[in-house]
């Protein structure tokens, strides 16, 4: 892996649509970068599984501006869902590849601390608060990838489901990774078919508003530009169906802040 620097850290966020595709390659490059020296962690979704159990279960949902309404028994299927059929899911998958990782929450450690974002809108939804990374930091040092689902609590205990784009960037903050890759199923952002090595959170808006970036493109790359922050300079969209990086470079599309357009 020349060119790459080692010993830093990169948080994965992966989408439930892709966690059940991934790649033996994709695999393979977790196990090499983590044999490397990278420090790697992974925070992870499950929206389809999630609908799917709610209707199975015949449990009544409402969607409010796109946006599903935590109810207390919508709630307790996505914790069931979340930290149980796709966490240990994940936790399996990366064993076959002789991966070493635990399976947790945000509620594990109080790792991610929240408030309801509007419970009259949205119920038992939570906005981040306060990410605490001692925990899944010290299972990094001991070489096991921590596998997140998005779940968080409140000062009073309270589970939260929040949404797993925010958590990644959060947590990614909070250990001040040098990367936040948003794993998905497609390469990146291609313009004239070209794949885009990087592009400024502009930029990647402007494509959209140009129809250049379109169909379900489009919530992949609006996912990613929410996930810069403070503490994230930087948003990698690389593809899990194959292999995220060459063996000099990391495969996919940057995006970054509009400050890093003069680099």
């Amino acid at each position: 892996m020349k060119g790459i620097d080692m010993n830093k850290t990169i948080v994965f966020k992966c989408g439930g649509s892709v966690i059940r595709e991934l790649s033996d390659t994709f695999y393979e490059n977790v196990r090499s970068l983590q044999a490397a020296g990278f420090k790697l962690a992974i925070v992870h979704g499950g929206g389809p599984e999630i609908t799917n159990m709610l209707q199975k279960l015949e449990v009544k949902t409402e969607f409010v501006d796109g946006q599903r309404k935590t109810t207390k028994p919508v709630l307790e299927v996505a914790e069931m869902v979340l930290s149980g059929t796709v966490n240990k899911y994940f936790v399996s998958e990366l064993a076959k590849h002789d991966i070493s990782s635990v399976g947790v929450s945000g509620k594990d450690g109080q790792m991610l601390v929240a408030d309801f974002l509007n419970q009259d809108v949205y119920g038992y939804v939570g906005e981040i608060k306060e990410v605490n990374p001692e925990m899944a930091e010290a299972l990094m040092d001991k070489q096991f990838i921590p596998v997140i689902a998005p779940l968080s609590m409140t000062e009073e205990c309270q589970t939260l489901n929040v949404n797993a784009d925010l958590a990644a960037s959060a947590v990614a903050g909070a250990m001040k990774a040098d990367k936040l890759m948003f794993v998905t199923d497609v390469e990146g952002i291609l313009k004239n078919g070209e794949l885009l090595d990087v592009v400024t959170e502009q930029e990647a808006i402007s494509l959209i508003d140009e129809g250049i970036i379109s169909g379900g493109m489009i919530p992949k790359v609006q996912s990613a530009v929410s996930a810069l922050s403070g503490d994230v300079d930087e948003v990698m969209i690389v593809n899990g169906k194959g292999s995220i990086f060459t063996g000099e470079t990391f495969k996919g599309t940057r995006i970054v802040k509009q400050k890093e357009a003069v680099l």
